[in-house]
């Protein structure tokens, strides 16, 4: 079930525009995290400490099983003129999304990943089971296909992803899934009330 704009003490959550966060109750919203506007946080998902996901313009999507990490910070850009759809940005299941990361405006396609201190920019696309690299920045437009890996400032191909980082990629998902439900019960014991629905 998604509650909106639902009572989480410790997390900030701010309707603007008329449009309210919608938060499963199955998602993991870790205290100090700012949750603002027309963003959609789905089933198991966890935003980890001091997040900030602001949807003042346009909407931000979080797919289910998808993390979040510390410090990251997720917005959007507007319809301008010739570009009326602007740029949303849409993380899909079971991506991870490293510390500190800024997530702009772009597409993560399911089972992305997007490393520490990563910057991915509008318009920009992290295919399926590809990864940007730790301190890479993903320039606007930029198009990483299924399976790749890329890196550097700005980010290019380096090469594509073997089964073997696949899988280490699927283990990193599911393994913050499962912290979330001990950090959620850690919340809870310590009386702040923010962890899991």
């Amino acid at each position: 079930m998604t509650t909106p704009n639902a009572h989480r003490p410790g997390v900030t959550i701010i309707p603007v525009h008329g449009k309210s966060p919608r938060i499963h109750d199955s998602a993991f919203i870790a205290p100090g995290c700012r949750i603002i506007g027309d963003v959609e946080i789905g089933a198991d998902a966890s935003i980890w400490y001091n997040c900030v996901l602001r949807a003042d313009v346009s909407r931000i999507v979080i797919g289910q099983r998808s993390n979040i990490q510390d410090g990251s910070v997720v917005h959007c850009d507007p319809a301008r003129p010739g570009d009326e759809e602007g740029s949303p940005c849409i993380i899909g299941d079971d991506v991870l999304v490293g510390h500190l990361a800024m997530v702009h405006g772009c597409i993560i396609e399911d089972r992305g990943f997007m490393g520490l201190g990563a910057i991915a920019m509008n318009k920009a696309r992290i295919g399926s089971d590809a990864m940007l690299a730790a301190g890479a920045m993903l320039t606007e437009g930029k198009i990483m296909e299924p399976r790749s890996l890329w890196g550097g400032r700005p980010a290019r191909f380096m090469r594509e992803l073997n089964d073997a980082a696949i899988a280490g990629m699927r283990m990193g998902v599911a393994h913050y899934a499962e912290n979330a439900r001990h950090h959620g019960a850690a919340v809870n014991a310590a009386g702040l009330g923010a962890g899991e629905g």
